[in-house]
């Protein structure tokens, strides 16, 4: 049932073209929210603004990288300017090898501090200053169980602990400046996630996950909803989320 909750809101969502970014833009959208979306796939991109617009709601697609600091940073300039705020940054980008650290090479490091860690530095560094100018805003930052636990996947687990560990930081900073910070760490998603690793890497995952019931990306959006409706009093730090057979 939708409430318009966040009607007026205005919502950029980074990794916008699939899975957990794609269902927080629909699931944002349902609520009113004006939802700007970026990532790099920009025919992606169209076709989600599209079904947002054919349900109702409002969408501006944006093609961008967010390892990019000039294209990323532009993004946030032309929402300022053309829609007047950004409420909610939700940063959804992510990309990871799951595999021990002798089975990860050094493009994969560096892939994944850039879009892991990197990937989150950009948009808030030019989103924040027009939060707290006004007072107001909401980040989000969609980390990962292996960011709170420790996990067999040693470069991807150290950048999403160093993600969850600067949205903790971050908040503690600026909660009196009015601007709220949440950490999401879902556990195993059925995203694209594990089909863009290496065959190998992407075998041993599979095995490991085996017949277990995974979380679908809109369980992940609706716990980023849940967080982003509350009271501007409440500020929801962490949310983690994992399928009830995971352990």
């Amino acid at each position: 049932m939708q409430t318009g909750k966040l009607n007026g809101k205005v919502a950029l969502v980074t990794g916008a073209s699939s899975g957990i970014g794609e269902a927080t833009a629909l699931v944002l959208a349902a609520e009113g929210a004006r939802v700007v979306i970026t990532a790099r796939r920009m025919q992606r991109l169209n076709d989600l603004a599209e079904r947002i617009r054919q349900s109702g709601g409002e969408a501006i697609a944006i093609e961008a990288d967010v390892t990019n600091e000039e294209q990323i940073s532009g993004v946030v300039r032309r929402v300022l300017q053309d829609l007047g705020q950004i409420d909610m940054l939700l940063c959804v980008a992510g990309v990871g090898v799951a595999a021990p650290f002798e089975n990860t090479v050094t493009a994969e490091y560096r892939s994944m501090i850039d879009v892991n860690f990197l990937g989150l530095l950009y948009p808030i560094h030019a989103a924040l200053p027009s939060m707290k100018e006004r007072g107001a805003g909401h980040i989000v930052i969609v980390s990962s169980g292996t960011g709170r636990y420790i996990h067999p996947s040693v470069v991807y687990s150290g950048t999403k602990h160093a993600a969850s560990a600067m949205a903790e930081s971050l908040r503690r900073e600026i909660g009196r400046d009015g601007v709220r910070v949440t950490c999401i760490e879902p556990g195993a998603v059925k995203t694209e996630f594990v089909s863009h690793m290496r065959a190998d890497v992407r075998q041993s995952v599979e095995q490991r996950l085996g017949d277990m019931v995974q979380l679908e990306s809109e369980d992940v959006a609706n716990a980023i909803l849940y967080a982003v409706t509350q009271p501007p009093r409440v500020n929801v730090n962490i949310l983690t989320l994992y399928p009830t057979q995971q352990a």
